[in-house]
C-alpha cells in the first residue's frame, strides 16, 4: 500500500499549488476548531468566579473572538474543500486521458484477454476513486491527524492524568483498523473487477444486439446480465459487512473512553479538586479528540476502495509496451514501396507457429495477392507489415528498411488498410472518409468516392456526404462501408494499401466496379490483397499461396494454373461453385 500511496503521490505532484493552499487552508480550520474550545472555557471561567463590569467588557471581547473564529472556519473550509476537490478532479481527468492514451498505443496483442467493458471501467470508473483519495482522504486526514495532535497536547496541559486516561482506548482502535483494512481489501478488488466484466458483458450485448434479438436470446442474456450485476452487488455487500462490524466497533470502543474519562474525571474532582472549567474545557476538547480517530477509522475504507481502483488504472499504465521505438529510431521518408520478408517466422503462443520462415519480396507499384484457406496466416502476415505484431525471428524490410529501425508513426502513415471488418466512426461520411487526412477538401473526399464507386449513391442520399454514418455504420449496408473504407484509404495517397478482402460484403457488379478502381491506382503503389475470391486477384503481379504458415507456391495466375497446384484447385472448386445452379450447391 506504501508502494502505491507513493506512486500515487508523484501523480499529483503537477497540482501541488492547489494542494498547498488547501492543506494549509485544512491547518488553519484545525487551528481555529482548537482554538474555539479555549475560548469558551475561558468565558465559562469568568461566569463561574462572577461577572462584573470588566468581566462583561472581556465577555464581549470573547464573543467577538467566536464571531471572527467562526468566519474564518467558513473561509478556510471553503478553501480546503472546493480547491482539494479542483485539484483531485483535474487529476482524475488527466488519468482517464493518460489511461486511454496508453490503451491506444499497445500492441494488439495486449488486448487479446482483454474486455472493452472492462478496460472502460478502468478508465472512467476507477479514475473516479482517485478524487475520494485526493479532495477527501487526504485532507480529511491531515485535519484529523493534526487535530488529534493538538487536542492531545491541550489535554495534557489541562490535566495528565486524565489525558493518559483518555488515550486508553488507542491501540485496540489502532489494531481494529489493522484486521479491517486486512478483511475488506480483497472485497473491493473483487467488487472491482466484477464492475469491470459486468461493463464487459454489457458492451457485448449491446454490440450485438441484432444477434440476441435475431435469435430470441434476450431472456439468457438478461440473465447474464443479472448475474454479473449481482456479482458486483455481493462482493460490494461483503466489502459493507465488514465495514458494518467495523465503524460500530470503533465507535463503541470511543464511547468507553468517553465513560472512563467521566468516571476518572470525576474521581480526580472529589480527590484533587480539579477546577470546573478545567473539566468543561475537557469535556469541550474530549468530542475533538475521538472525533478525529473515528474518522480516521472511517477513512479506512474509502482508502480500501481507492487502493483497489488505483491499482486497476496502474496496472494499465505500468504495463509494459513491447513494441515501441527503438532509441534513435529513423523517420521513413520518401517511401516506395518495396516490402520484404526475411526468412520471418512468428506464433501468437508459445509451441503455435503462425508464419514458418516466410521469405518474398514485393517489388514498389505492384500488386501481391495472398491466398489459401482461412486461419494460415494471411491476415497476420499484413498486420506484422503495419508492426502491430512482431515476428519472433527474421526481419521484414522497407525499401532496405528494418521495421525495428523507424518509427512506428512513420511506417504506419506510409500504409493504408481496408479491413473486413470495416470499422466506421459515429460521424459524417465525409468524416470517416476524410479520417487520416483532416485537412483533405470537399473535392478531393468526392474524388476519392469516385474512385471507390460510392459517390452517386452517397448523393443520392437526403444529406449526401453529411450523412450521419450510426455506430460501427450501422446505418450503411456492408458494400457500402466497404467502399468508404477504400475511398478512406485511396485518399490517404500512401505507397502501400493492404486491402483485406475488401470486396465480401458486396454484390458481384460492385465487386468489378471496386476491382476496376482498385487497379486503376496499380502500378502507382504497392498493394498487398487478402482474397478467398479469387477472381478479384487475376491480375496480381504475384500470387502467393499460404498453406500452414508457409508460402506453397508463388507466381502469377497463369503461372499457378499451368503448376496444376493448390491455387489451380481452389479455382477449379471456386469456378464450378460459381456456375452451379443454387439447387446443385450442395
Amino acid at each position: 500500500m506504501i508502494k502505491t500511496l507513493w506512486r500515487l503521490s508523484r501523480e499529483a505532484i503537477r497540482y501541488r499549488t492547489l494542494y498547498t493552499i488547501a492543506i494549509l487552508s485544512t491547518l488553519a480550520l484545525t487551528a481555529v476548531n482548537l482554538t474555539a474550545p479555549k475560548v469558551l472555557s475561558a468565558m465559562t471561567g469568568i461566569v463561574e468566579q462572577g461577572v462584573d463590569d470588566a468581566g462583561l467588557r472581556t465577555i464581549g471581547a470573547y464573543t467577538a473572538v467566536l464571531v471572527g473564529l467562526y468566519l474564518l472556519r467558513i473561509l478556510f473550509r471553503f478553501c480546503s474543500n472546493y480547491l482539494a476537490h479542483k485539484a483531485a478532479w483535474y487529476l482524475v481527468g488527466d488519468l482517464r486521458t493518460r489511461t486511454y492514451d496508453k490503451l491506444e498505443r499497445m500492441h494488439l496483442g495486449y488486448f487479446h484477454d482483454k474486455q472493452t467493458g472492462d478496460l472502460m471501467s478502468r478508465i472512467v470508473n476507477d479514475t473516479r476513486d482517485f478524487e475520494l483519495l485526493y479532495a477527501h482522504m487526504i485532507p480529511e486526514t491531515i485535519t484529523n491527524l493534526v487535530t488529534f495532535l493538538g487536542v492531545l497536547i491541550v489535554l495534557l496541559t489541562i490535566n495528565w492524568k486524565l489525558a493518559l486516561v483518555t488515550c486508553t482506548p488507542l491501540p485496540l482502535i489502532l489494531w481494529s483498523g489493522v484486521i479491517f483494512s486486512k478483511k475488506v481489501r480483497p472485497f473491493f478488488r473483487i467488487s472491482q473487477k466484477k464492475m469491470g466484466e459486468l461493463n464487459g458483458k454489457l458492451q457485448d450485448n449491446l454490440s450485438g444486439l441484432h444477434e440476441i434479438q435475431s435469435f430470441g436470446r434476450e431472456e439468457y442474456e438478461t440473465g447474464r446480465v443479472d448475474e454479473k450485476n449481482f456479482e458486483h452487488i455481493r462482493a460490494m455487500l461483503q466489502a459493507l459487512k465488514v465495514s458494518a462490524v467495523f465503524h460500530p466497533s470503533v465507535e463503541f470502543i470511543s464511547s468507553l473512553g468517553t465513560v472512563l474519562v467521566v468516571a476518572f474525571g470525576g474521581w480526580l474532582a472529589y480527590r484533587e479538586g480539579i477546577r470546573v472549567e478545567d473539566i468543561v474545557a475537557f469535556l469541550l476538547y474530549l468530542g475533538l479528540f475521538y472525533g478525529p480517530v473515528t474518522g480516521l477509522a472511517n477513512l479506512l475504507e474509502s482508502l480500501q476502495q481507492s487502493m483497489a481502483g488505483a491499482e486497476r488504472v496502474l496496472s494499465v499504465l505500468d504495463a509494459p509496451c513491447e513494441i515501441q521505438d527503438k532509441p534513435g529510431a529513423e523517420t521513413l521518408e520518401n517511401v516506395r514501396g518495396e516490402i520484404s520478408f526475411d526468412h520471418v517466422s512468428f506464433s501468437y503462443s508459445e509451441g503455435l507457429p503462425v508464419l514458418r520462415d516466410v521469405s518474398f519480396t514485393c517489388p514498389p507499384g505492384r500488386m501481391l495477392a495472398l491466398v489459401g484457406p482461412t486461419g494460415v496466416g494471411k491476415t497476420t502476415l499484413t498486420q506484422l507489415i503495419s508492426r502491430f505484431y512482431e515476428p519472433i525471428s527474421g526481419h521484414i524490410l522497407i525499401d532496405g528498411h528494418d521495421l525495428n529501425d523507424v518509427t512506428i508513426e512513420s511506417l504506419r502513415r506510409n500504409i493504408s488498410p481496408v479491413l473486413q471488418d470495416t470499422f466506421l466512426f459515429n460521424g459524417t461520411i465525409a468524416e470517416n472518409i476524410g479520417y487520416a487526412v483532416p485537412e483533405a477538401t470537399p473535392e478531393e473526399i468526392q474524388e476519392a468516392a469516385r474512385a471507390a464507386n460510392i459517390h452517386d449513391e452517397i448523393m443520392a442520399m437526403p444529406d449526401a456526404y453529411e450523412t450521419q454514418v450510426g455506430e460501427r455504420g450501422l446505418r450503411l449496408s456492408g458494400g457500402q462501408k466497404q467502399r468508404i473504407a477504400i475511398a478512406r484509404a485511396i485518399l490517404r495517397r500512401s505507397p502501400i494499401i493492404i486491402l483485406d478482402e475488401a470486396t465480401a460484403s458486396v454484390d458481384t457488379e460492385t465487386e468489378a466496379q471496386i476491382h476496376k478502381a482498385v487497379m486503376g491506382i496499380a502500378g502507382t503503389r504497392t498493394i498487398i490483397a487478402i482474397a478467398h475470391r479469387l477472381s478479384t486477384i487475376r491480375n496480381a503481379d504475384q500470387i502467393l499461396v499460404i498453406e500452414d504458415g508457409r508460402i506453397a507456391e508463388s507466381g502469377t495466375h497463369a503461372e499457378l494454373m499451368a503448376l496444376g497446384g493448390s491455387y489451380a484447385r481452389m479455382n477449379s472448386i471456386q469456378n464450378a461453385y460459381d456456375k452451379a445452379p443454387a439447387g446443385q450447391l450442395s
